[in-house]
């Protein structure tokens, strides 16, 4: 099912822990239609302004996938709201710091990346049909290797 120009809804769910386990991964009409959105509004701008493919790591995770992976069965990715992706070619950085400043979007996170490391981290986006917060963060490890967040 084609979700916008260039993304199918099977990119979007595509999970290999979710194959290995035989996790169903399957959203429902309403999460489809999320990453509808999050495709016109989101995912189809990144594709159209670098001209280059978008690779999504992480797209809708089901309650049991976010469980088996240890994610929050909270998280946007359940709800169908977000993605995990980096565009092959682009600094993670430069990437955020094009969608902070040209697209609407409930939240942002550069994850994990590292000064002079263009490949490092990934990028997290997210997108709600209701309110956009427009909250940026950079996603890090403390000394203990405890994830954490600050405001970008």
């Amino acid at each position: 099912m084609k979700l916008s120009a260039n993304f199918k809804l099977s990119e979007l769910t595509k999970s290999q822990t979710a194959e290995r386990k035989g996790i169903n991964n399957n959203p429902s009409a309403g999460q489809i239609d999320n990453l509808r959105e999050l495709c016109i509004n989101l995912l189809q701008p990144i594709r159209s302004n670098f001209d280059k493919p978008v690779i999504i790591s992480s797209g809708y995770r089901s309650a049991e996938l976010c469980i088996e992976i240890g994610s929050s069965i909270d998280s946007q990715h359940t709800k169908g709201q977000a993605a995990d992706l980096e565009v092959p070619g682009i600094d993670n950085k430069e990437l955020a710091i094009w969608i902070k400043n040209n697209l609407e979007y409930d939240q942002l996170i550069l994850e994990f990346y590292k000064e002079g490391e263009p490949d490092s981290g990934w990028v997290h986006v997210s997108y709600s049909t209701e309110q956009n917060r427009k909250q940026s963060l950079l996603a890090y490890k403390d000394e203990n290797n405890k994830t954490k967040y600050k405001p970008w």
